[in-house]
């Protein structure tokens, strides 16, 4: 390790960069007191001379310490001490458990032995004065994610496909095995109550196109909307219009595909009818096991993105196609939309996946090719609102072992956790329950 010499440490009176001995070079000063404390710079640890020291001057000893920790693997075991000092000391030395060390600007030290006591004493040695310096690295990697699962099982295992949305402050699961329909609510997802059977829904319902405004439920078939405040009890409305498959909540509305194929139109739902957006898209368009995410482009504008499916046709889509939403533009309400997949076409057809809007990037979980072949277990992510996906860094982010490669789960978050719930592989439908979160959400520093 190279080692420093520009330690400032005003030992001698003439050395005056950094001090404010304001006494007579003839008179020594009395004063024993740091004014200042900080690491200098080294290229092997990049950041350590921009942490930020507090000397609190107390009755007895003062602290130095560093209010925001520094950088997770940050080392102190081989740095070099700045200290300024308020009148030039007779002599500064640093306690470490294991040995006691005088400062003369030539020592690289370790500073992961701690406590660290400095003592100054004033320059005519009639005062000293002792400091415990604690600097603080942060012990938690802000990169890693972290996962548990939280529930095995909501419900007895079987063949079904289910949901899962936001009604309140509750996760609401609603499963169909093809027969019948069954409703389960929880506050944490950890702990579920058994809501019953859904009543006022229509034979054939698709559990996996109901969405949630947050207030309510809303599911369209036919010529219908059906809503519902609980889950549980849901109330018909006649559209003028036949509703392909319901999309998502976003920017205050809920939005529905409407029309026949290769002449669809997008439309909200507005009052008691659905109010068309002038939204048409130039391509396949998928109707069922899409993804959709909404989220807040950098440029400040109303996004959202409707991701894969199978079209009409049964054919498994690649399409990405992004809706996005300006005051300014008077054309379509404000909206206008385009197939990334058209310029981006490496992205693959898929099916079942889920995607969400966490940490300033987009990630995408689960799904099946056009094979039907599982995706796995990877995380994949996108860093550029949609356009190139990359898998995660599974050092970093990686989903619990007992988590298998599945379909059609569902993500949600909430209070800066993901929640994954359900899905089914070749085999098994899922109905487990899982939180993941990075450790450097929330973090000031």
């Amino acid at each position: 390790m190279r080692k420093f010499l520009n330690i400032i440490i005003c030992l001698l009176p003439l050395i005056i960069i950094g001090c404010n001995n304001q006494q007579s070079q003839t008179v020594p000063s009395s004063v024993a007191q740091l004014k200042a404390f900080s690491f200098v710079k080294n290229d092997s640890f990049p950041g350590l001379e921009r942490a930020v020291f507090t000397v609190e001057e107390r009755l007895d000893t003062g602290l130095v310490w560093n209010k925001d920790s520094m950088l997770y693997g940050t080392r102190l075991d081989s740095v070099v001490p700045r200290f300024t000092f308020e009148a030039t000391p007779s002599a500064a030395f640093l306690k470490f458990p294991d040995t006691t060390v005088s400062l003369t600007g030539y020592d690289t030290l370790n500073f992961n032995k701690q406590p660290i006591y400095l003592t100054i004493r004033s320059a005519d040695k009639s005062n000293i004065k002792t400091y415990e310096i604690r600097p603080t690295v942060h012990r938690i990697d802000p990169d890693l994610y972290i996962w548990t699962q939280l529930c095995a099982s909501i419900y007895p295992q079987d063949d079904s496909e289910q949901r899962v949305v936001e009604l309140g402050n509750d996760f609401v699961m609603i499963s169909s095995n093809g027969f019948e329909l069954h409703a389960y609510k929880s506050a944490d997802g950890i702990t579920w109550s058994d809501l019953g059977k859904p009543a006022g829904l229509p034979a054939g319902t698709k559990v996996r196109q109901m969405i949630s405004s947050g207030k309510a439920l809303f599911y369209g078939q036919d010529s219908s909307v059906y809503t519902s405040p609980d889950a549980v009890t849901w109330t018909e409305q006649k559209m003028a219009a036949p509703v392909r498959t319901m999309l998502m909540y976003w920017n205050e509305h809920i939005w529905a595909l409407t029309g026949e194929e290769e002449n669809y139109e997008l439309a909200i739902f507005q009052g008691d009818s659905l109010k068309m957006t002038g939204l048409q898209p130039d391509g396949e368009f998928p109707i069922s096991d899409f993804a959709t995410v909404t989220f807040m482009s950098p440029s400040l504008r109303d996004r959202a993105m409707i991701i894969g499916g199978f079209a009409e046709n049964g054919r498994s889509l690649n399409s990405r196609w992004n809706i996005e939403y300006s005051r300014h533009t008077q054309e379509n309400g404000g909206y206008r939309m385009q197939d990334y997949s058209i310029d981006r076409p490496r992205f693959t057809s898929l099916t079942g996946v889920s995607v969400i809007n966490y940490n300033h990037q987009l990630l995408l979980f689960g799904g099946v090719d056009d094979k039907m072949t599982y995706f796995g277990r990877n995380i994949y992510i996108s860093n550029d609102e949609g356009l190139n996906w990359t898998p995660a860094d599974t050092t970093k982010n990686k989903l619990p072992g007992v988590y298998t490669a599945r379909q059609k789960q569902t993500a949600i978050v909430r209070d800066d956790c993901i929640y994954l719930f359900g899905g089914q592989d070749a085999t098994t439908t899922y109905s487990d329950v899982y939180r993941g979160r990075l450790n450097s959400i929330g973090w000031n520093d």
